[in-house]
């Protein structure tokens, strides 16, 4: 039997496990089991590691503090500096990045082609540094919003001068707020500067439609969800798990 899973903390919704399992179903993948980890301390996954797994994934709060416990980084992990896929082998663990991969397709699909502006990320964690190299590959110019200091922009100087965010027409939401069960939630922006040429990308899939897109959605703003970035990237997590 194959053991793959995923380690976070805490892992109540997880979207890995579910979907996994339904991909072992449907493609007839046999003699493989999905596991959940909820490991409370980093330092669990030394315990871990000496058990017969063949795959992880990684996600909140683990992405940046599994980097040391491994034994080699891929170079888009590397570049990123975040890590959301270990592949086991030969006795060594190597980190990847796969949320790189399912963010990059999943918004080529979603901008115009024409798309010419800029995007404001909001938020700083593990996810935010993938997204920012790929737009940092893709040339869309960025900036990054944060409650504390020291970043580009603080949601007050936002809502202190609305016309910031009315020049940025890619606003892509990478905190975890709006996620269910807390669906009210949404980052603190003055919404009504936006219009029909904003483009909302939103990596909360659950609820399908979060508070944030709705705000975007009421003043004419395109919107996603993060679903088809999670797909991606747990393909791609599949992929790697299976190189040869």
């Amino acid at each position: 039997m194959k053991i793959y899973g995923l380690i976070g903390y805490p892992l109540e919704h997880s979207f890995s496990g579910k979907y996994f399992a339904k991909k072992f179903d449907k493609e007839n993948i046999k003699n493989c089991e999905y596991r959940l980890f909820p490991l409370e301390n980093i330092q669990e996954f030394e315990e871990l590691k000496r058990q017969e797994i063949a795959g992880l994934n990684v996600t909140i709060p683990y992405k940046e503090k599994i980097i040391p416990y491994l034994d080699e980084l891929d170079e888009h992990a590397q570049a990123i500096g975040a890590v959301n896929v270990i592949q086991f082998k030969n006795g060594k663990t190597k980190g990847y990045n796969s949320d790189y991969h399912g963010f990059k397709d999943s918004l080529l699909n979603f901008l115009p082609k024409e798309f010419r502006s800029k995007a404001l990320i909001l938020g700083t964690g593990g996810a935010s540094k993938a997204i920012k190299q790929v737009l940092k590959d893709l040339s869309i110019p960025f900036k990054v919003v944060s409650r504390k200091e020291g970043f580009d922009f603080t949601y007050k100087e936002i809502n202190d001068k609305p016309e910031i965010l009315a020049g940025f027409h890619l606003i892509i939401n990478t905190t975890p707020l709006g996620t269910y069960p807390k669906v009210e939630e949404k980052p603190n922006l003055p919404f009504k500067v936006l219009t029909e040429n904003h483009y909302f990308y939103d990596l909360v899939y659950n609820p399908s439609e979060t508070a944030f897109m709705k705000a975007g959605k009421k003043q004419g703003a395109k919107t996603i969800n993060g679903l088809e970035m999670l797909v991606g990237q747990a393909e791609k997590s599949w992929e790697i798990w299976n190189k040869k």
